[in-house]
């Protein structure tokens, strides 16, 4: 089953991509509580690069590294990656003053789809919350 979350970013898409392609600013959104964090972050933004965020609990009770390969990349426009035997579709739309990204994802079997819903959304709302700031 693929389900979608979705936020608008008020800011330009350029700046938004590079908010959702930098390690640098990854490292500052990619969380969905704000008992977790992504203490490192490494891109290869080209179709067959890969890429991994290492997601821990701040008092270093779980953590995992969430990674996977693009597999389409448009600039200021979208993202297709693998991850496992999962893919993901991360699509940009430029509207006057603001963006609008839409992740879509495979599910998984181990979580209730509400409950990976609410994570990603969560995690797209910090995304919206960081790069607003910036």
């Amino acid at each position: 089953m693929t389900i979608s979350v979705t936020v608008t970013v008020d800011k330009p898409v350029e700046r938004v991509w590079a908010a959702y392609t930098t390690p640098e600013d990854i490292v500052g959104w990619n969380f969905a509580s704000d008992d977790w964090h992504t203490p490192s972050s490494r891109v290869d933004l080209r179709v067959g690069g890969s890429f991994s965020s290492r997601m821990e609990a701040k008092d270093g009770s779980a953590g995992f590294d969430f990674e996977g390969v693009y597999t389409q990349v448009i600039k200021n426009k979208l993202l297709e990656y693998a991850f496992g035997d999962r893919k993901a579709l991360v699509t940009f739309t430029e509207n006057p003053g603001s963006t609008v990204v839409e992740v879509s994802f495979d599910t998984e079997d181990e979580n209730s789809v509400d409950m990976q819903r609410q994570g990603w959304q969560a995690i797209l709302d910090n995304f919206k919350k960081y790069t607003e700031s910036k």
